[in-house]
């Protein structure tokens, strides 16, 4: 009975209801939690006679209300607000098609850059925090094409809610909700990142239940639309932030638990089972991992000019960038070359040095690697001590081969790359590097043997510019030169740590190094842009660029940020955010939230756990307070949104880096369906007359704290102190 019951409803979550009462002997036949058994469930409902003029009027009037409280005065304020400063920046690349670098995939920066461009914006305005904007940068528009993401957010939670077979009074509490909450209204208004991830966090989660309800019609072609849907929103909110994997995750749950259901159905056939497999890989794995793989190739196509990024990127990569100086080097490398020294692992910058010495183990000047561009990077090939020495006046060319013993001199200090028996400062395993001595001062320890492991011209004897890939290897000790994807500590200024790693592993990548940037006067130019760097090694190397300058976006015990939050004062709104200057002649914005709707959005999750807990206990006794369809959507409805909200926030409560307000807004949504399931389940099992009271006190809350509220949303004028009243507690520094 339980296999076919799994096998009908689709989900495998059909349970036999006399054999859960038999679990329990001696129990009640039946006992509701319900106070009154409910005339409208024994009602008949009549055919349906026509269309349903809810399902049409109820998202449009919705809509056109998104719309308003996104759009209003959106263009009030003239300055570059907040994040704007960053964001606005990006889009004036893609415009200008220079490359740069960012922690983000490319996805929403370049529909801000698209908005640039519908607005007739050239790209020459720097975005400058607080300044002004000027004449020929149509900022409103660029805003209102923003804010059109934040405005659709209402109708997909109206269907969304509608697919979690809500009733019409639920769907309408969660649209209003949405479309009420301060937060989402204030952060929609602006050039920023944050109404694009909402919106296709949005459409993941309608796919996601819109597909759940067509397991009933598997492989027909909605089943399919759905699901391929699926994939392409997944992919689409990962290519706008990595905060995505989370709504990921939910989907990913799902389906985990989807396809064990229908394992244990034993009367589906094999090759059944294994299509469900196939459609499920192609549509929720290929599917997101094309459309995130094509935002890069997008970016890249676009990006064809140097920019202030390269340097994040392979030396390989960059001579192919339209104005670098890489294209036009020598390509062997001689003593007394002027050079730059790449590292190629993934998110590798280049060698660096610095006055700044370590303030434990030698004491000596420090070595890191670094991803910006600056004449610290700059090291000459020097030769051995035991060598004749190098005369900048002869014409003799020495060239650096595999095997080589050299020196490297950092430029602007004349020290040299040195290591010693000295414990690296975060990797003790490793022996530190260091800068040491000068062109007379030094020992056997600056000495460095060059190992041309491989080259694109398949010639591994002379080291060439950007085409060898070698390493270096202490003469005196035998580790090897690495810079793996640790940070070093504030007194390092983040920088990556430059280790000298005593195992010997010759695929180690961070071991790998490659001359970038080449200047010798006394060789000749070479053309170094028939060497093509592969799209695929391009796109690793980004992501994980862009990972490891995550991981260093960590808050500066040194510095005080005021704007920074923590991840337990966002559910209770403990704190709001000021976006701009709290001057009197400066339109003010506040990002805060609606207090109702997080409040009780908040001790809904708490609530909704208790209920489901009273629930398995009435049912372990053997009461049957739920129907089978009941327990399909609290299992679907509730605990699913209860998932995702726990997914996109706990993961905040372990990261190391900074975080603001904002960062909670993803898993808000999800607080929000939890609340509107858990309100609308407990009000179906009240008289018909005590739920409309009910809904209307908490509409009318919802839209009146939204209207009280609303001059942080749609802009403060003159002086804070006239809002004061809106400050109720200490950390809402509106006044």
């Amino acid at each position: 009975m339980m296999a076919t019951n799994a096998a009908a409803y689709g989900t495998g979550t059909g349970m036999d209801t006399a054999g859960l009462r038999k679990r329990a002997g001696g129990a009640p036949e039946y006992t509701s939690l319900r106070p009154e058994e409910e005339d409208r469930k024994k009602e008949v409902k009549p055919k349906n006679s026509g269309v349903d003029i809810e399902s049409v009027l109820a998202p449009i009037i919705f809509t056109v209300l998104a719309f308003f409280t996104r759009l209003y005065k959106i263009g009030q304020s003239n300055i570059v607000t907040w994040d704007e400063a960053h964001f606005g920046k990006f889009g004036s690349h893609y415009l200008k098609r220079e490359f740069y670098f960012d922690v983000h995939p490319p996805l929403g920066k370049m529909l801000v850059g698209l908005s640039g461009y519908l607005a007739g914006y050239n790209g020459s305005f720097e975005f400058k925090s607080g300044e002004t904007y000027p004449p020929e940068v149509n900022y409103t528009f660029m805003r209102i094409f923003n804010a059109a993401f934040g405005a659709l957010c209402i109708p997909l939670a109206y269907f969304t809610a509608k697919e979690l077979k809500l009733s019409k009074r639920g769907a309408w509490f969660v649209t209003l909700m949405v479309l009420c909450e301060n937060s989402y209204a204030t952060i929609s208004r602006f050039i920023l990142l944050d109404a694009m991830l909402l919106f296709f966090t949005f459409t993941t989660m309608l796919c996601f239940a819109r597909f759940h309800n067509m397991q009933k019609k598997p492989f027909s072609f909605e089943w399919f639309l759905w699901l391929v849907l699926s994939g392409i929103s997944i992919g689409c909110v990962c290519s706008v932030k990595w905060v995505g994997l989370f709504a990921t995750a939910v989907v990913g749950l799902y389906t985990i638990e989807d396809l064990w259901n229908k394992f244990g159905d034993l009367k589906m056939p094999v090759h059944v089972y294994a299509s469900h497999w196939i459609a499920r890989i192609v549509g929720l794995i290929i599917i997101p991992t094309l459309v995130y793989m094509a935002s890069f190739k997008a970016h890249f196509i676009i990006l064809e000019n140097s920019g202030p990024g390269d340097a994040q990127m392979s030396s390989l990569f960059q001579a192919n960038l339209r104005g670098t100086e890489l294209g036009n080097s020598p390509l062997e490398v001689a003593i007394g070359s002027r050079v730059t020294v790449k590292n190629m692992g993934y998110g590798g910058g280049l060698l660096h040095s610095h006055v700044q010495t370590y303030p434990e183990g030698s004491g000596q000047q420090q070595i890191t690697c670094y991803h910006h561009k600056d004449s610290n990077n700059d090291w000459f090939f020097y030769p051995a001590r035991d060598q004749p020495d190098y005369d900048a006046n002869s014409e003799e060319l020495r060239f650096v081969g595999n095997g080589d013993t050299v020196r490297l001199i950092h430029v602007q200090t004349g020290r040299n790359l040195h290591s010693h028996a000295v414990a690296a400062p975060v990797t003790k395993a490793d022996n530190e590097v260091s800068c040491y001595g000068n062109l007379t001062v030094g020992d056997h320890k600056d000495h460095w043997t060059v190992e041309i492991i491989d080259d694109s011209s398949r010639d591994k004897s002379k080291l060439r510019t950007l085409t060898s890939s070698f390493r270096l290897r202490h003469s005196a000790l035998g580790c090897y030169l690495r810079a793996g994807n640790v940070n070093l500590p504030q007194w390092g200024f983040k920088q990556i740590e430059t280790t000298c790693v005593k195992k010997n592993n010759p695929s180690d990548k961070y071991t790998h190094w490659n001359i970038e940037s080449h200047w010798n006067d006394k060789l000749p130019m070479a053309d170094v842009k028939a060497f093509k760097s592969p799209f695929l090694k391009d796109f690793i190397h980004l992501n994980v660029a862009m990972m490891t300058s995550n991981n260093a976006l960590v808050p500066d015990p040194d510095k005080q940020d005021d704007l920074a939050s923590h991840w337990w004062q966002w559910p209770i709104l403990n704190v709001g955010l000021r976006m701009c200057s709290w001057d009197d002649k400066v339109v003010k914005y506040f990002l805060l939230g609606n207090p109702f709707v997080y409040w009780a959005s908040t001790a809904s999750l708490l609530v909704f756990g208790l209920t489901v807990l009273v629930y398995l206990i009435r049912w372990q006794r053997g009461y049957q307070d739920l129907s089978e369809e009941d327990i399909d959507q609290i299992h679907y409805s509730g605990i699913y949104p209860l998932i995702g909200w726990v997914f996109h926030y706990i993961p905040f409560i372990a990261m190391g880096r900074v975080t603001y307000v904002h960062h909670y807004y993803p898993a808000l949504y999800f607080a929000i369906l939890v609340f509107g399931f858990l309100f609308n389940h407990l009000c179906e099992r009240l008289p018909k007359n005590v739920s409309h009271v009910l809904y209307a006190v908490v509409y009318a809350i919802t839209i009146g704290l939204f209207v009280l509220f609303s001059p942080i949303s749609f802009g403060m004028t003159g002086p804070a102190s006239q809002y004061s009243y809106l400050k109720w507690f200490d950390n809402w520094k509106i006044y």
